[in-house]
């Protein structure tokens, strides 16, 4: 039971570190963007993609993107830095095995489901649910193995 445990924790923890190295890429790709024309840099991605470009969700994007200021950006960018943060903090203390990890990732991440709920009402989609449902049972795995483990 214990290995098992410890393998949940640990895929947990990989979850983590993948959504912080996401946004650490995230972050200083918008850096990287801070004074350039996001737009014609989107309008380009769009075309090496090859995604629809007479899509309404790409034309929105490209407009929203066109109209970001440089201030705008840096904050996105500060944004995605303070959140790869704590999921490296969460990822760290759950590889480690670490109680205070476990807390952690317990409390940031049901504090997000309210937002996470309130997307998903305000535009549907199969990925927010499924983050949705991934984050509530990671809460709800934690939340019985630090039980479990307090009983034992």
């Amino acid at each position: 039971m214990k290995s098992t445990d410890d393998r949940l924790l640990r895929l947990i923890a990989v979850f983590k570190f993948i959504k912080a190295a996401l946004l650490v890429a995230l972050g200083v790709g918008l850096f990287n963007l801070m004074h350039r024309n996001i737009g014609s840099v989107l309008e380009y991605w769009i075309e090496a993609l090859r995604l629809d470009s007479g899509s309404h969700y790409v034309n929105l994007a490209v407009e929203k993107a066109m109209n970001l200021s440089p201030a705008q950006v840096r904050q996105l960018g500060l944004g995605s830095f303070l959140y790869a943060a704590l999921f490296l903090t969460e990822g760290t203390g759950l590889w480690l095995r670490k109680r205070w990890g476990e807390w952690v990732t317990v409390i940031i991440t049901s504090s997000l489901v309210p937002l996470e709920v309130y997307e998903i009402h305000r535009h549907p989609s199969y990925p927010k649910v499924g983050v949705l449902v991934i984050n509530l049972a990671i809460v709800v795995y934690l939340i019985w193995h630090m039980r479990q483990r307090r009983s034992s």
